[in-house]
Formats: structure tokens, C-alpha cells, sequence
């Protein structure tokens, strides 16, 4: 019986010094966190099976329309093609969509006895600064996402497969990549989920331990 089975408790969060990592990705209206809008909030939830490898679950999508306080540069929409004025985006106000964005990731938190959720993404911290600026313009007090910390796909795809861009690290790991569907939130997180479960599961022991880890933490 492996280490995995003989431990039922073995958790993501355990995998990960008590935090869960969360993969999430956004769109905007340009490059500025606190001055462009918000367009498109996405996140892929993430366990492990009995054997320790990680996995996706669950999938969150919120379009959001954009705030009073952001503008939308239009070079933005030329790149990722949401029109905010769409209303077949069904689009929801800032706060209501980071309430219905944060719910489940602090539901997961929370069934896992875990510290609090780490995001993961492409340029992780330009996706960070994004959410904790509309937590900042909404006075939303319940971000689940450590402050600082991220798990960033580019620096774990360039030693992994020697790429830096999604696309290209995606199809050096052998995954598909449709870039008719890039540049929408949901499906940059699915396949940064799938990059970043692949990379890790890589570099862990059949049991999902770290696998360059030389000895056990001190009790």
C-alpha cells in the first residue's frame, strides 16, 4: 500500500505547507491593475487523488462590468475581444462577481483546515494585483488569496519545458492549444491547470511528495 493510501489525510493543502493553491486567471482593459477595468474573473480549483497527483475540479467564471472608476483601453479589446458593453456576457457589478468568485475558494479553504488559498497563474502576480485592486475599489475585506505569495507558470514552464509563453509551454508539454478560445479567462486558467498540475506531478514521488525534497521538516 503506498504512503498516500496508508495516509488519508493527505491533502493539496499539505502538499503545499497549508496553503491551496488556486489557479486563476483575468482579463481586463489594459495593463493597469488599479486604473483599467476588470472584464472577466476565472479560477480551476485543484485536489489530489489516493495517489498524491494533482488534479483540476471545480471551474469558476464571472464576467464582470467594468467599474465606474476603471476605463477600457480599446488595444485591450483588439487582443482578448470582449466587448464590456455586450449584454449577452451577462456581466455583473464588481462586487457581486468577486463575491461570487471568492465563494468557493473560501469554502475549500475551509474543508481543508488550510491557512488560506495561494494563486497560481501565468504572470501570477500581474493576476494578483488585479483582484486585490478591485477588492481595494469595492472595499471587499474577504480576499482569500495570500497577499503577496503566488505560484507563477512561467518561471515553473521555463525549467520545466524551456518555455515562458502559455501557448508554446502548453504545447511543449503535449497539450493541445486552440487560440481561437485564448485569451478568455476560463480557458487560460484550464490550461494553466493543466500546465501546472503536469509540471508538479512531474516533480513528485509516486506518493505526490516533493521530489527533490532531501528530509523532512522539523517537528
Amino acid at each position: 500500500m503506498s504512503e498516500a493510501a496508508e495516509q488519508p489525510d493527505w491533502t493539496i493543502a499539505r502538499r503545499f505547507r497549508g496553503f491551496v493553491p488556486v489557479v486563476v486567471d483575468v482579463e481586463t482593459g489594459g495593463l493597469d491593475p488599479q486604473g483599467h477595468a476588470l472584464l472577466e474573473l476565472a479560477a480551476v480549483l485543484l485536489d489530489v487523488d489516493e495517489h498524491g497527483r494533482l488534479y483540476p475540479t471545480e471551474e469558476i467564471a464571472v464576467s464582470v462590468h467594468p467599474s465606474a472608476l476603471t476605463v477600457v483601453d480599446p488595444v485591450s479589446i483588439k487582443i482578448h475581444g470582449i466587448d464590456p458593453s455586450d449584454p449577452e456576457r451577462e456581466a455583473v457589478e464588481e462586487r457581486a462577481a468577486l463575491d461570487a468568485f471568492f465563494r468557493p475558494i473560501r469554502r475549500q479553504v475551509k474543508a481543508l483546515n488550510a491557512r488560506r488559498a495561494i494563486l497560481v497563474g501565468h504572470n501570477a502576480p500581474f493576476d494578483l494585483s488585479v483582484v486585490k485592486a478591485a477588492c481595494e475599489r469595492t472595499g471587499y475585506k474577504r480576499n482569500p488569496f495570500h497577499p503577496f505569495s503566488t505560484l507563477d507558470t512561467v518561471t515553473a514552464a521555463a525549467v520545466a519545458v524551456g518555455e515562458t509563453v502559455l501557448a508554446k509551454a502548453c504545447t511543449a508539454a503535449g497539450f493541445e492549444w486552440d487560440n481561437s478560445r485564448a485569451h478568455g479567462a476560463l480557458y487560460d486558467a484550464q490550461k494553466t491547470a493543466e500546465l501546472f498540475c503536469h509540471i508538479t506531478n512531474r516533480l513528485s514521488t509516486e506518493n505526490g511528495r516533493a521530489a527533490l525534497r532531501v528530509r523532512e521538516p522539523l517537528k
